[in-house]
């Protein structure tokens, strides 16, 4: 438990990493959106080859729609009630914050990182080895992420001190849900355990298309898809070299 805590902690770190990079040396917008852009095709690559091949293996077919179709659903209707209580514009980088309600910001952000990371504690389940292809994915999808709505608060008002506080408290959760995810499932059967780790895919994907993608497009242009599929790229070579 504690080993995957502390590696859930290690892929949220970098969250700190983009608010840091994102208070004190802002990138200018349209780097921003492409290194977004090539998180979430590095992102997309290791749900498909490391979670979802992993899902069917243990659980076959059944488990592995199953536990998509129910993360996607979770994941939409969780981000279609944040944005009308006012988390609409959680990871904007032009200060669209300002109109938003603060505790919807910290509960949309805090719901697009906890599959990420139940996931990462589902993946030592098996064989007590971590996916760190799947790792390296959440740590460089964190950085543009917390850097584009670092940016956006900063010119809504919020402190940096605040900003950062809500970026720390926000990697402890993703440390304590890996870990939980592995203390809870621990004596779960495969089927369930594959059913996870696709809930988990769903949710990140509908996550992906519905707020990373849409809004690095907003701000990148055509050259995101460019980008997306480098990532995508890099990632499936490093998963099978």
């Amino acid at each position: 438990m504690w080993t995957a805590t502390l590696w859930g902690l290690a892929a949220g770190s970098s969250l700190l990493v983009g608010a840091l990079l994102g208070l004190y040396a802002p990138l200018h917008k349209r780097l921003v959106a492409l290194i977004m852009a090539l998180g979430a095709g590095v992102l997309i690559s290791s749900v498909t080859f490391e979670l979802l091949d992993e899902a069917f293996n243990r659980g076959g077919f059944g488990a592995v729609a199953t536990g998509l179709v129910l993360g996607a659903l979770a994941f939409f209707l969780g981000d279609l009630a944040v944005n009308r209580a006012g988390g609409l514009h959680r990871k904007r980088s032009t200060g669209q914050q300002e109109g938003g309600q603060a505790s919807a910001i910290v509960l949309g952000t805090l719901m697009d990182g906890i599959p990420e990371s139940v996931a990462i504690g589902v993946s030592l389940l098996a064989g007590g080895t971590l996916s760190w292809e799947f790792l390296a994915a959440v740590f460089l999808s964190n950085i543009p992420e917390s850097l584009s709505a670092s940016v956006g608060l900063k010119r809504a008002g919020h402190r940096p001190a605040h900003i950062l506080g809500l970026w720390a408290a926000i990697a402890a959760a993703s440390g304590l849900a890996s870990g939980l995810g592995y203390a809870v499932l621990g004596s779960a059967g495969p089927g369930l355990i594959a059913g996870i780790q696709a809930f988990a895919a769903g949710a990140i994907l509908t996550m992906l298309s519905s707020t990373m993608l849409p809004e690095a497009y907003e701000e990148g242009g055509a050259a995101i898809g460019l980008a997306t599929t480098v990532g995508f790229l890099a990632a499936f070579t490093l998963s099978h070299l």
